[in-house]
């Protein structure tokens, strides 16, 4: 029973960030059809290497050298780019349209920025991974996993609250881009 409180505080802590760019994905999203499942399997995706990462690492096995974890900031500054560029080319368009000149979230896009933003998790991950031993370990993999779709669905959720909804319709384009390049950028700027 302390393992599961250890292990949801631990997700929880190190995720929050994850939950408002989970939010700003389904924003994204809605109108379009199967977004939803392609923001969780990218989701999981995400999470799912950043705990094989952890994982690895934890049994000894490093497969980025220190300096070079702070390039994992390129992919959400990319992509954020990316997605005010989209924002600016239509920012003319009819607001009251969802999904008026907004692309549907991919799977792999999710899967990147979740992963990208995991570079702090995995280094919290480690250290307690190495240290709880295979049962512990297997337990904690377990409740991260279960907690990812907790995730997902306060995600969904928060998205789709009517006056969370309005403000992310109105203004998630900008939002999401902003969110983007930060974590980009923080990532980036802490590694050196």
């Amino acid at each position: 029973m302390i393992l599961l409180a250890q292990a949801a505080g631990l997700f929880a802590v190190t995720n929050l960030d994850d939950l408002v760019v989970l939010a700003l994905f389904f924003a994204q999203g809605a109108g379009h059809r199967h977004a939803a499942r392609s923001i969780a399997i990218g989701q999981y995706l995400g999470f799912a290497a950043i705990l094989g990462v952890a994982v690895a690492a934890a049994f000894g096995a490093t497969f980025l050298p220190e300096p070079a974890v702070a390039y994992l900031g390129l992919l959400p500054l990319a992509l954020g780019i990316r997605a005010a560029v989209q924002a600016w080319r239509h920012r003319h368009d009819d607001p009251d349209s969802p999904t008026t000149g907004r692309a549907a979230p991919r799977a792999l896009e999710v899967a990147a920025v979740t992963f990208a933003n995991g570079g702090d998790n995995i280094g919290v991950y480690v250290p307690v991974l190495a240290t709880a031993g295979p049962a512990g370990m297997s337990g904690y993999v377990l409740v991260f996993l279960v907690l990812v779709a907790l995730w997902i669905a306060a995600g969904r959720y928060f998205a789709t609250r009517p006056l969370v909804a309005r403000a992310l319709s109105r203004w998630g384009h900008v939002l999401l881009p902003v969110v983007l390049i930060g974590i980009g950028v923080l990532i980036l700027a802490g590694g050196r």
